[in-house]
């Protein structure tokens, strides 16, 4: 009889850590809200793993970039030219929490799918209001939706990182009307959106993806350009192919904010500015040409890092990321490859995590905290897998999809 009740108990603590993690995700559209969520999810922690022999092996390739990403972004403060501006970034190591909790709230695939699924849902209805937001302004670069947060780029960013997922769970069979739906509204707040890093990203993710399940399919891949180019509106056809034209003001001045990176690089390799120092210092560094005199940021998660914490810290961030891909490449094979069961989530982990950096060439992603808390998810998502359980009380826990 105890013992029934211990294990009731312990199911209980179970589904309040997974549900308080899912929660902090799909409350990012409220970060307030999500953080207290996150900050639930930590205190429950302990009661969910207090019995449970933790695998912290198997956790080592996980938690040793991440330590190191840690004391290099500390040492960066330390460093910093300004520690008392700089020594807020300490908020980031509490946001590091999606990544390192992850494992231990979310174990299993059943748990994994309602997150992702979740995930999916939440950005259908953050697209609605996208959409409502941006009708009759398609094109007008200045009236871009946010949708509910402060800024168009978390808008596209949270919204690319879930319609990989979704894209990719469709392309391995996991359908359904509600799936469909969110397709077309997702995509829709994309385009309105007007984000063309997001877009690029989305488009070599997308082909990406064929070529693993359709590869046939890209032969057809010059018709749908004609397509597009025949039956797009205007303004949004305009927007696209401004991509490659150096004449652009937003291009030219993204060069010129590479120009100054480097140059913060190549002055502080080692510990880089330290955080928030880049917009502060950036007029020391700007390229005379450049037309604008102040940035918030690069518009480059890599060269934002590499300039605020150095170049450690990026390969700290690279090495973090090559750990998920090296895990999600080796049990993806090792389960039957596209034949696998879970082949779509370790798929939906490297294409998210490929269209989440690749839009990182144009804007700071990892340093959105939004963007960032879903890519953390996307990271951990192959551990979440790793440390299943195939106890009772986790499939109890997991439940159906």
């Amino acid at each position: 009889m105890i013992a029934a009740v211990s294990r009731k108990r312990e199911r209980r603590w179970r589904w309040a850590g997974l549900w308080l993690y899912a929660l902090h995700l799909l409350t990012v559209w409220g970060l307030a809200l999500s953080n207290i969520f996150l900050g639930l999810a930590i205190v429950v922690t302990p009661r969910v793993v207090r019995r449970a022999a933790l695998p912290w092996e198997r956790l080592r390739p996980l938690l040793l970039p991440m330590a190191a990403y840690s004391l290099f972004v500390i040492a960066s403060i330390i460093a910093s030219y300004d520690v008392r501006t700089s020594a807020g970034s300490l908020s980031e190591l509490f946001a590091l929490s999606t990544l390192l909790l992850g494992p231990l709230l979310v174990r299993g695939e059943r748990s994994v799918r309602r997150v992702v699924n979740g995930l999916i849902a939440i950005a259908s209805l953050i697209a609605i209001e996208a959409i409502v937001q941006y009708r009759g302004s398609l094109g007008d670069v200045s009236k871009r939706p946010p949708g509910p947060f402060s800024h168009y780029m978390t808008l596209s960013g949270v919204l690319l990182v879930c319609d990989v997922f979704l894209l990719t769970a469709l392309a391995y069979g996991r359908r359904g009307v509600w799936r469909y739906i969110a397709l077309v509204l997702i995509n829709l707040a994309l385009l309105g959106s007007l984000t063309r890093g997001a877009w690029l990203a989305l488009a070599l993710t997308a082909v990406v993806l064929v070529a693993v399940r359709k590869p046939r399919i890209l032969l057809a891949l010059p018709v749908v350009a004609v397509l597009f180019v025949a039956a797009a509106p205007v303004p949004l056809l305009h927007r696209v192919l401004s991509l490659g034209n150096l004449r652009d003001t937003s291009n030219y001045d993204r060069l010129c904010m590479i120009d100054a990176g480097v140059r913060m690089i190549a002055e502080h390799p080692v510990f880089g500015m330290g955080p928030d120092m880049v917009e502060i210092r950036y007029p020391i560094y700007r390229h005379p040409t450049a037309p604008r005199y102040w940035v918030p940021h690069l518009h480059n998660s890599f060269l934002e890092l590499a300039a605020e914490s150095g170049l450690p810290a990026l390969l700290a961030y690279l090495w973090l990321v090559a750990a998920a891909v090296r895990l999600a490449l080796a049990r993806y094979r090792a389960e039957g490859g596209a034949a696998g069961g879970r082949a779509d989530l370790y798929l939906g982990t490297l294409l998210a995590l490929l269209a989440f950096n690749l839009a990182g060439l144009f804007e700071n992603n990892w340093g959105d905290a939004e963007v960032k808390r879903m890519a953390l998810f996307a990271i951990a998502l192959p551990f979440c897998l790793l440390l299943e359980k195939d106890d009772a009380g986790a499939r109890d826990l997991a439940g159906g999809e």
